[in-house]
């Protein structure tokens, strides 16, 4: 799909700091993830993938209503086994997309993030939501199981509390999703793209290729035995010293550290 064709229902915008801003467009008020809006993601996050310039992802819907409020339901009643399969699997693509792309990846959930929305922000890294968001798992209430990334659900919550999302379909308020681990801030709705503009510059101000090892680690923590995990990261900690940025991060610390001393002893 070339980029003019993926435009019409994904925008895409690059910071001068690296700041990536993916934004869902023209999938209504709520960003209901269709098959035209799935690979138009798809096509995006491939071109985000291929573009060294980019330190960091913001996911986003279209205005505040929701971050993305499920797959297109008009569109999966018509399917049978075969229909099914390529499109949960194409859902699963994206999912992927984001979860593995070197790059952190921050969800914006300023209101209702549902079914395979939520499956979406949980591949994401980071879930800044605003106090009036609602997430949920409403799939068993349609007569379809939730799946994919909804697989994250009992390692970040627990198994009771993702036991209940999914066999209820009962959808949390901001605030329970935050005490479940579900969100990782909670801010007020006028106060949400503040708050992801900090974030996302502080983690633009740091080395990409430490961040790139660090988020590849976290994936494979969520595979891994602990001891292997703990192995590799003595690996991993030895090859960041091949990428030059712990000398220049480093530097920079021990030189202001002796800038503030000598500034110090000075007066």
């Amino acid at each position: 799909m070339s980029k003019k064709d993926w435009e019409e229902h994904a925008a895409l915008a690059i910071a001068d700091n690296g700041v990536a801003t993916l934004a869902i467009r023209n999938a209504g008020s709520l960003n209901i993830l269709s098959t035209p809006v799935v690979a138009a993601l798809s096509a995006a996050l491939a071109d985000i993938a291929q573009r060294p310039e980019v330190r960091v992802l913001i996911m986003r819907g279209e205005g505040d209503k929701a971050f993305i409020a499920g797959a297109d339901i008009k569109e999966m009643a018509n399917y049978d086994e075969a229909g099914a399969l390529v499109f949960i699997d194409s859902l699963r693509q994206i999912c992927d997309a984001v979860r593995l792309l070197p790059v952190p990846v921050i969800a914006r959930v300023p209101g209702w993030c549902l079914g395979g929305g939520l499956e979406f922000a949980l591949a994401c890294d980071l879930r800044i939501a605003a106090d009036v968001a609602n997430l949920g798992m409403p799939e068993v209430k349609v007569g379809i199981p939730s799946i994919i990334h909804a697989a994250l659900l009992p390692r970040l919550i627990g198994k009771a509390r993702a036991s209940w999302m999914l066999l209820t379909g009962e959808v949390v308020d901001a605030a329970q999703a935050l005490s479940y681990g579900l969100v990782d801030r909670v801010v007020p709705l006028a106060d949400i793209d503040a708050e992801i503009e900090r974030v996302a510059n502080l983690l633009a101000g740091l080395g990409s290729e430490v961040l790139a090892q660090q988020k590849r680690l976290l994936r494979e923590w969520e595979d891994e035995p602990l001891e292997t995990s703990i192995r590799n990261g003595v690996k991993e900690f030895g090859l960041a010293f091949n990428t030059g940025e712990p000398q220049k991060y480093m530097g920079e610390f021990v030189r202001e550290k002796q800038s503030r001393k000598a500034s110090s002893g000075s007066t």
